[in-house]
């Protein structure tokens, strides 16, 4: 890892069980936008009751709507916050808490899905390549993986925004520091629970990788016929690669 590249951390990964149920609420349906672009790329090829892993599952709403669809899914995420609503959501699917740099898996899969720029959220070159590799181990031989990327176009300065419902109010905003291509967002939330409100401060960091490095570590993972498709001529919003 080189000097000054940020570490995902423990407290990371408590900084998602915290904001899991406000995710849940405001943003996980966000997931089932990405299925048109999925069929294209790689759903559409699979034969009926294929093995999929959706890679940072989060609260499992693309799980859910890919076993509906006959598929044999497994979900995977670091948060145990996260696979609670997932679990709830989707009875069917199996869902592994595990880190998708190191995760091990007894079986293999005809497609990986990571999307809504779920491996920005993995921080270094180095820790992208270790998830590319488990991976590429979890494939079967000539299966497919398919994830998106936010770029440093659509992040652009960051922004700002409030949420307010019933038993809620949160304001979230996000902050990007072009040299080190990082996107910092925060969130304080306040949440009534049984008669009291409770404040939750959220920090998360996602970077906007390079495409070429990206390309690199898929090739040094052992992946070949890589092909990068802009979200715009997929007919999505763009500023976003698959």
């Amino acid at each position: 890892m080189a000097e000054g590249e940020p570490v995902r951390s423990a407290r990371a990964v408590a900084g998602y069980d915290a904001f899991a149920w406000l995710y849940d609420r405001e943003w996980g349906e966000v997931s089932l936008a990405f299925l048109p672009v999925l069929d294209r790329l790689a759903l559409d090829a699979l034969p009926a009751g294929a093995r999929i892993l959706d890679l940072a599952c989060g609260t499992g709403q693309l799980a859910a709507a890919l076993s509906e669809r006959g598929f044999e899914v497994t979900g995977l995420d670091s948060s145990a916050a996260m696979l609670a609503f997932a679990r709830v959501r989707a009875p069917g699917v199996t869902f592994v808490q595990a880190d998708a740099r190191s995760f091990e898996l007894p079986a293999r899969f005809d497609a990986v899905v990571s999307v809504f720029d779920s491996l920005n959220h993995i921080l270094s070159m180095a820790e992208l390549r270790a998830v590319f590799d488990r991976v590429r181990v979890a494939l079967v031989p000539g299966g497919r993986l398919v994830f998106d990327l936010n770029t440093v176009e659509a992040v652009g300065s960051g922004h700002r925004e409030s949420l307010v419902g019933d038993d809620h109010v949160a304001i979230v905003r996000s902050s990007f520091d072009p040299p080190t291509r990082v996107l910092t967002f925060e969130a304080i939330i306040f949440r009534s629970r049984d008669g009291r409100w409770e404040r939750s401060d959220v920090r998360l960091l996602q970077r906007c990788h390079d495409p070429a490095e990206v390309r690199d570590a898929l090739a040094s993972a052992g992946f070949v016929e890589v092909t990068v498709t802009s979200s715009g001529d997929l007919g999505h919003r763009p500023g976003r690669l698959f």
